[in-house]
């Protein structure tokens, strides 16, 4: 309103200054009048455009800053839990694992008369080197709880071998190993004979199946000698 509209009590002539426009807070070009011409659009608009800064890719990579590192962190969290989970039943499966199935026994020394020709083991960590790790023992015979191909190892000293009570005998004495329960499973395994000497020892592979109880076997009346250094017979599963 000017000063003559003012002296006069008249209203300013708003059709001169043209519509209103709506108040836009996102706009960052300003509008340009209505009467303005293309050159003057044009230069408004490549102003506008150097000096917006982009603000669009700002928020964008503001937005993937907020969302993607929780989500980072919850992956890592979960992969280190996964990793954890996993290893654990890995290793409990490696320590129950069939190779572990292994035995190493003693003689179990019942006196110096032997009521029949079958010796009788002892075993566990009371006895010192002796163990039992899978196979059990069942009245002084070892039985395999597990299938599979497995080591046997034996050794046995004649007890006084020098002695002349058993000159005449030992020519004759032997030593067997072999599978004498269950009945259908019954096999030989090692026989081995003293000849001249006072020590027998040997090993070999052979399969086992579950249930099977190995039998050691010696001449009567023979007696083998009850140091554990001389005397040790055992077992160890190496494949399924």
């Amino acid at each position: 309103m000017n000063e003559y509209q003012k002296a006069k009590g008249q209203e300013p002539n708003r059709k001169s200054e043209g519509p209103r426009q709506p108040f836009d807070p996102w706009r960052t070009t300003p509008r340009a009048p209505a009467d303005a011409g293309p050159m003057q659009l044009r230069l408004r608009t490549t102003m506008a455009e150097e000096g917006s800064g982009c603000p669009v890719p700002r928020l964008l990579w503001a937005s993937i800053q907020r969302v993607g590192l929780p989500l980072f962190i919850l992956a890592g969290v979960i992969a280190v839990v996964y990793c954890f989970l996993c290893q654990r039943p890995a290793q409990q499966r490696q320590l129950e694992s069939p190779g572990w199935d292994m035995a190493e026994l003693q003689l179990n020394h019942t006196g110096r008369w032997r009521r029949d020709g079958r010796l009788r083991w002892l075993g566990g960590p009371a006895l010192g080197r002796s163990f039992l790790h899978g196979p059990e023992l069942d009245n002084g015979q070892l039985r395999v709880r597990r299938s599979g191909i497995y080591r046997l190892h034996i050794q046995v000293t004649l007890a006084n071998c020098s002695s002349s009570l058993w000159a005449t005998t030992r020519h004759r004495a032997t030593l067997t190993v072999g599978i004498c329960s269950p009945a259908a499973h019954s096999i030989s395994l090692l026989r081995l004979n003293f000849h001249e000497g006072c020590v027998v020892t040997s090993q070999r592979l052979t399969p086992l199946a579950h249930g099977d109880t190995l039998c050691t076997n010696l001449t009567l009346p023979l007696l083998p000698s009850p140091n554990a250094d001389e005397t040790f017979f055992g077992v160890q599963w190496v494949h399924p």
